[in-house]
């Protein structure tokens, strides 16, 4: 009976342990790297200040990685001999940008602090960092990721919702990774800055029917029938400042890609883009709470993983 009382509370332990292991902190870098967040904070303001594209450029490096085996910052492997990276995956290839931001900034925490800062948690930050930059919500990032090891081409390939994706596709892709039809509309939100390629919208503007005659023709200008495949359109008419002006344009059939449009056209979630067109402070609101959320995703604690010294490769 002792024995069994023994092991009952080793295996507690061991469970207690395992969920502190696997909590994070809004604290984590206070006394082993107390400027990594101002280091972090500095270098995307001045990438902002040089590209405001860059702001969402970087948000998005964040989404694609967090759904993707977690926030493990696995989007930032090249490819080696033993895997393929996630750089080539359709929703990656020629599209995702950043890299070399993140690069700088790991250089600089690593000469502050070396080997413990994760890249997975610098790409948290510059994300949050971003949307303050273009005039959007903060939150409180809780930190203490370790990076990855290995990454996943299939799994990025099959996770990330391509622009073509239907709202039941959005929801269901987005409930996989435990949101709510809310929250889902809430992070499309983040479009409200950035730009897509001609190659993501050229099928809606010449071939859709739920989309204003004038703003199609506008952006036909941009992206002909054949051709031009990386020729930019802003995704929203105030592409430069994180605002609600993203809902107001899908209201108005405006919505660029499919999948943006797809939120407002009948189905289940036409009342939340309403909602958010009207209330911006409730939208800052929930996306920030998704951002949180998303930024919790299946991170890396405790022993797993590694802190990378080049977020580009693992480290030996």
């Amino acid at each position: 009976m002792a024995s069994l009382s023994s092991f009952f509370l080793f295996s507690m332990l061991s469970f207690l342990i395992g969920i502190a292991h696997a909590q994070l902190s809004s604290d984590f870098y206070a006394s082993s790297c107390p400027n990594a967040l101002s280091t972090i904070q500095t270098a995307v303001n001045n990438a902002v200040a040089q590209e405001s594209r860059m702001g969402a450029s970087l948000l998005r490096l964040h989404f694609h990685d967090c759904f993707v085996l977690g926030c493990d910052a696995s989007i930032l492997l090249n490819d080696t001999d033993s895997f393929t990276g996630e750089k080539t995956a359709g929703g990656n290839i020629n599209s995702v940008r950043g890299y070399e931001v993140i690069d700088t900034i790991k250089s600089q925490v690593e000469s502050l602090c070396p080997g413990v800062v994760s890249c997975a948690d610098i790409v948290a930050v510059a994300a949050r960092d971003s949307v303050v930059a273009l005039g959007g919500p903060t939150w409180t990032v809780l930190l203490g990721r370790r990076d990855s090891t290995t990454a996943s081409l299939s799994t990025a390939n099959s996770d990330l919702p391509p622009p073509t994706s239907d709202l039941s596709s959005l929801i269901d892709l987005f409930s996989n990774k435990g949101f709510t039809a809310q929250e889902m509309v809430a992070l499309s939100g983040t479009h409200t800055i950035g730009k897509a390629q001609c190659s993501k919208f050229r099928d809606r503007i010449y071939n859709e029917t739920n989309i204003n005659a004038t703003f199609a023709a506008s952006k036909q200008e941009i992206c002909p029938s054949d051709g031009g495949d990386e020729n930019l359109s802003d995704l929203d008419e105030s592409t430069n400042v994180f605002d609600n002006v993203y809902f107001t344009n899908l209201i108005e059939q405006k919505g660029l890609l499919h999948s943006d449009q797809q939120l407002y056209n009948g189905g289940s979630t036409d009342s939340i883009v309403e909602s958010y067109s009207s209330d911006s402070s409730a939208f800052f609101t929930d996306v920030a709470n998704a951002m949180v959320k998303m930024g919790n995703l299946s991170p890396l604690t405790g022993t797993d993983g590694e802190i990378r010294t080049n977020c580009w490769k693992v480290n030996g």
